[in-house]
This record gives C-alpha cells, sequence and structure tokens, in this order.
C-alpha cells in the first residue's frame, strides 16, 4: 500500500513540475508564428512588386501610344522600333513578358462606332499566349472607346499592353504558379495630321486618312 502511494505521489510531483516547466515556449511560439510571418513578408514583396510592375505596365501604354501619334506616317521598323524602346521601362523587371497590340481607330461620325484602320501585335519570346492584332475594317465594341474621346470623324491611337506577371518566390509558396497577366490601355490622338498613315509609301506623297 506504502508503495503505491510512493508511486502515485512522485506521479503527481513529475505531473506538477512538467506542468510548471517553461523550457523551450518560446521555441514552441516561435514555430507557431514563423509559418504565418513568412507568408505576410512574402506576401507583403509579392503585392508591392505586383502594384510596381502594374504601374509600369501604365506607362508602358501611354508611352507606345505617345510614340506613334507624333508621326504623320510610321512604317513596320519604325513600329518596332518604338515597342523595343517602351519595353525598356518595364527594367528591372523581365521585358520580355510584355506584349502589346497598337492600333489606330476612326470614329465613325453617325454610330460613334471605332473601326479599326490598322493593327499589329508585338509580342515578347516568353509570352505564353501571343496576342492577335484587331482585324483592319472590322468595328470594335463601342466601349473600347470612352464616351469623351468619342467624337465622330476623328482618329485614336490606341494601344494595348499586357505583361505576365509571375512572383519568383511563387512556386515555393504554392499560388500564383502560372502567373497572373496585368493589363492597361491608353489613346492619344495624332499630333501631326488628323491620322496616322500605316504603311508609309515608299514614293509620292502620302496619301488622305482613311475612312
Amino acid at each position: 500500500m506504502k508503495s503505491i502511494r510512493k508511486i502515485w505521489y512522485r506521479a503527481r510531483l513529475a505531473v506538477t513540475a512538467l506542468a510548471n516547466d517553461g523550457r523551450g515556449v518560446a521555441a514552441i511560439e516561435f514555430a507557431m508564428l514563423l509559418p504565418i510571418m513568412l507568408m505576410l513578408f512574402f506576401g507583403t514583396v509579392i503585392f508591392s512588386s505586383a502594384i510596381a510592375v502594374d504601374r509600369k505596365v501604365t506607362l508602358m501604354a501611354q508611352t507606345f501610344s505617345n510614340l506613334v501619334s507624333q508621326n504623320y506616317a510610321v512604317t513596320a521598323v519604325q513600329l518596332q522600333n518604338f515597342f523595343n524602346a517602351d519595353n525598356a521601362i518595364m527594367t528591372p523587371y523581365d521585358s520580355t513578358l510584355t506584349s502589346a497590340i497598337i492600333t489606330e481607330l476612326y470614329i465613325d461620325p453617325t454610330t460613334l462606332v471605332p473601326k479599326v484602320e490598322w493593327s499589329l501585335p508585338y509580342n515578347g519570346p516568353n509570352v505564353v499566349s501571343p496576342v492577335s492584332a484587331h482585324a483592319t475594317g472590322v468595328p470594335l465594341s463601342p466601349n473600347t472607346v470612352p464616351v469623351s474621346l468619342a467624337v465622330g470623324g476623328t482618329y485614336l491611337i490606341y494601344s494595348e499592353i499586357s505583361y505576365l506577371f509571375t512572383p519568383p518566390v511563387a512556386g515555393a509558396m504554392g499560388f500564383m504558379r502560372n502567373g497572373v497577366t496585368l493589363k492597361d490601355v491608353a489613346y492619344t490622338r495624332p499630333r501631326q495630321s488628323t491620322c496616322v498613315i500605316y504603311p508609309t509609301p515608299t514614293s509620292g506623297a502620302l496619301p488622305n486618312c482613311p475612312q
């Protein structure tokens, strides 16, 4: 009987000592909080990078449209150079993940529906889904152009930029492995003439603006 009491007493002492033992608590708390802290840290990095890239996409769309609208007429070589120069805006991010469409639109004076006069696509070598040019002569959705810019009988240079954003730590964290496409568009009016002629004739005077 005494031996059973001793065993029970020692067991109670052991349980009490274990309950009062604070060694290793900090390590356990750190192990519990570490995953949450890492998610917050990498989430902040990814979110900040996405915002920075999105701003660059907006700037690229505005710049591409601006460069084209400052010409009377453009050639395929000029447009390619404009796109190459525009890509430099994406530094230090990978510019080969950029795709673009540059288009001239004519606003129908009767319906105010934008019609494609000419359109060309540009793609970086690492773009997963290459973009296609808008079909020449085909009307686009009226929603393509803001109401304030849909002035009948006028022309618009319309640029569309897409960027496949993939965070470098996305694979390790198990999300956004395929990336997310960031897009933006921009509109400018021709600065030097009523429209921008493409392609530029090899000789002779420039043709009249098409309608």
